[in-house]
């Protein structure tokens, strides 16, 4: 969480790669809380309930040995705000 404010969130993912370049990306996480993302930039956003799936975008997949991407989003809250642990998938 970069931010936070009464009903609402910044958040940011830092993608790094191993030893081994990647050419694609997949982080996944669940919200405890019942919160929801608004918006959404620097990946393609899937949600299923409080299920998140963010994959990467045409221009992001791509990523060098031992190298990283991001992507950021906002979100609401309904006052508990926890930080849900994210898996990721090359």
């Amino acid at each position: 969480m970069t931010s936070s404010w009464q009903g609402g969130f910044q958040g940011s993912v830092t993608v790094r790669a191993g030893t081994a370049a990647i050419s694609r990306w997949t982080v996944k996480w669940t919200f405890a809380n019942g919160q929801t993302i608004n918006q959404l930039w620097n990946g393609t956003l899937s949600t299923s309930g409080s299920a998140i799936t963010v994959t990467n975008a045409p221009y992001n997949g791509t990523v060098p040995a031992n190298g990283t991407t991001s992507f950021g989003f906002t979100g609401t809250s309904n006052g508990t705000n926890a930080i849900p642990a994210l898996t990721c998938t090359v």
